[in-house]
């Protein structure tokens, strides 16, 4: 699943989503991605516009910097219509800023005063929030080792809704389920390390069946939590995991790590990749390896995260992850900003989506690549990455098999007899000849090319009758793996 900023979608109605489902999607890659929170949100203006302004609700009305509710409604049937399922991000466990003032700066208009804790347009009052429970000076939380400061204080400032209310329940379960009506198959939940977790079974508890004139009867929305437990703090994610999937921050930091060959880490050492790094179990874990937070120095995960910033590394991390059967996987979208690095600290961390004068959201144009402009990277639409997701489809349901390495940063791994991939970290060629698992035939490479119809535009692999195939990778390639799959073969 990829993680889209929503005004990829919504631009143009849905008509530029509509138009990359049509002409790059193939039946067996990206059938799903997620929209930045949709709900009317603050405007801010100093900094301006910033892309944090998305995570700080003051109703929940359909209407975003990315486009208003008829255009949210034509996008998801869009995408539905032609098999893409759309999951919503959603903010729920506390509105705007404290210092958010009073007036209508705000996405649709609607009246809001953050001194006083009114927000009519849901309608929550001051006796809708956690203040009362709080116990520390600032009203924020002070000390993560706290389970009640991180539970019922402020997150940096944004105030935080009392969720054990029954009428606060309500109205949070009321915007999911409207969602749900509109066609969304699932969502991700911010903040849900700062939320009780029998608060939310509740919320998830009074959620809506999926819209049937698309999904079949009976289906359950797919949730995912965002709860960043690196160690070290009482909350775990394993406190969650009964309510739904949850994020493995610890993921993208190790293997960010082990990328970059920090700490003495290297490739070989993954022979145990998953729960055997500490991670929570597979079928718990919502993996990736950056996200919106973390690929600008925010939430978890720290310098040794890659980003399409370093997008040599960058493939080699997302073409092993989705190679890799641990978890549900994700793949980040993002847009270019110009960064300004003081002291390891981007001081533009800040920055929104690319933006006209007037401050909407510029759409995506799409370069004759496939590849998309207008400031908007779309790693999603590069080869070797859209390639990778139809690999992850294509070995669906195989276990991980004919582990190898050099015992460095040379490694490659099979799934069943469906796909193999072979990666080049190491500072010299890779020249080995090894198992695959596949039935012979010749296979086209899906990293420096695809199958186009009986054709290869890539690396050809001839794979021998008893299944061992000889690799050559070039450690000054752009592109230091090789992937062939069920599918490849010619």
């Amino acid at each position: 699943m990829e993680e889209l900023p929503s005004s990829t979608c919504l631009n143009g109605a849905g008509l530029i989503l509509q138009q990359s489902v049509r002409d790059i999607w193939h039946p067996m890659a990206l059938v799903e991605f997620k929209i930045s929170p949709p709900s009317e949100h603050i405007i801010v203006t100093n900094p301006s516009r910033p892309w944090w302004q998305r995570y700080q609700p003051v109703s929940y009305k359909l209407c975003s910097r990315s486009g208003n509710e008829n255009e949210l409604r034509d996008m998801i049937t869009r995408c539905n219509n032609v098999g893409v399922n759309v999951y919503a991000d959603v903010v729920i466990n506390h509105m705007c800023g404290a210092g958010g003032g009073a007036g209508t700066h705000s996405s649709c208009g609607s009246y809001f005063n953050a001194n006083t804790k009114e927000f009519p347009a849901v309608a929550y009052s001051s006796l809708d929030f956690n203040d009362g429970k709080c116990r520390t000076g600032s009203g924020n939380i002070e000390n993560y080792n706290d389970v009640n400061q991180v539970r019922n204080c402020r997150l940096v400032g944004l105030l935080d809704l009392a969720l054990e209310k029954d009428y606060v329940r309500g109205k949070v379960a009321d915007y999911m389920n409207k969602l749900i009506d509109i066609g969304v198959a699932g969502f991700r939940v911010d903040a849900c390390k700062h939320m009780w977790p029998g608060d939310l079974s509740v919320v998830y508890g009074r959620l809506k069946n999926l819209s049937t004139r698309w999904f079949p009867s009976g289906s359950k929305p797919f949730i995912y939590q965002e709860v960043i437990d690196l160690g070290g703090e009482p909350i775990k994610a394993s406190e969650y995991t009964g309510l739904g999937r949850v994020t493995e921050f610890k993921y993208g930091a190790k293997l960010g790590t082990v990328i970059r060959k920090w700490n003495g880490e290297k490739l070989s050492y993954l022979s145990n990749w998953g729960e055997g790094w500490g991670f929570m179990p597979s079928g718990k874990a919502l993996a990736f390896v950056d996200n919106h937070d973390n690929q600008r120095g925010h939430g978890a995960g720290g310098a040794s995260i890659v980003t399409f910033w370093d997008a040599r590394l960058y493939k080699m991390a997302v073409g092993l992850m989705l190679a890799h059967p641990y978890g549900v996987t994700r793949v980040m979208s993002s847009y270019r900003w110009t960064r300004n690095i003081v002291n390891g600290q981007d001081k533009n961390d800040w920055v929104g989506p690319p933006s006209n004068s007037d401050g909407s959201t510029k759409p995506v144009t799409i370069n004759a690549d496939s590849t998309c402009g207008n400031g908007w990277v779309c790693e999603h639409r590069w080869r070797q990455i859209k390639n990778m997701v139809i690999f992850r489809n294509v070995v669906n349901g195989q276990s991980l098999s004919n582990w190898w390495s050099n015992g460095g940063n040379q490694v490659a791994f099979g799934r069943g007899s469906r796909g193999f991939i072979v990666i080049n970290n190491d500072n010299r060629g890779l020249d080995a000849t090894l198992n695959t698992g596949l039935p012979g035939g010749t296979y086209c490479d899906v990293i420096s090319g695809q199958k186009e119809g009986s054709r290869c535009t890539g690396k050809q692999v001839q794979v021998g009758g008893d299944g061992r195939a000889t690799f050559k990778i070039s450690n000054s390639e752009q592109d230091p793996l090789i992937a062939i799959h069920a599918d490849s073969k010619l």
